[in-house]
């Protein structure tokens, strides 16, 4: 299985959605490693270059309603083709979140408490996940060990490595 986590990318916004995840012009791209470069292209934040920003991140932690507008895949793949196989909220819409695990990722949603304390660390942050616990370790500033729920057929499928791995193995 492969390990989760890594340094944070912070995006401070709720409703962050998928045309600014990735912008409908690309969707006829036909690899997911031609979507790399467009990542977050379309984000307004101040002080934000996803050019600049992105690289290196293994962990996205946001606000709410994160990944709410179309219904496309391609929001996912932008991130697993970054290295990106965490996304941190407050809550996600219901078809990116399952995208996510469907392809092997996790979506992690905690109380809006824990996502200001995570924030409160610094801005070199640097996330560990232990999925068998259900646990995530975020060191900056100090160092917070904060639970999170999964229910056991999505964190099945993030342990095969996403639906068709776990089809493949099941039936």
């Amino acid at each position: 299985m492969k390990e989760f986590g890594g340094k944070v990318l912070f995006l401070d916004r709720s409703d962050i959605n998928t045309d600014e995840i990735i912008p409908a012009k690309y969707l006829t791209e036909n690899t997911k490693l031609a979507l790399q470069p467009y990542i977050l292209e379309d984000l307004k934040l101040g002080g934000f270059d996803p050019a600049v920003d992105v690289e290196g991140k293994g962990v996205i932690v946001t606000r709410a309603n994160f990944g709410c507008g179309s219904s496309r895949e391609h929001a996912v793949w932008v991130f697993e083709v970054n290295d990106i196989n965490v996304v941190i909220a407050e809550s996600f819409a219901r078809i990116f979140r399952q995208n996510m695990y469907n392809c092997g990722m996790l979506a992690i949603e905690l109380p809006k408490t824990d996502i200001e304390a995570i924030f409160g660390l610094g801005r070199d942050v640097e996330i560990a996940i232990d999925l068998a616990d259900c646990t995530l370790t975020a060191t900056g500033a100090k160092t917070l060990t904060i639970p999170f729920k999964m229910n056991e057929f999505d964190k099945k499928l993030v342990e095969a490595g996403g639906w068709l791995t776990y089809a493949d193995k099941k039936y």
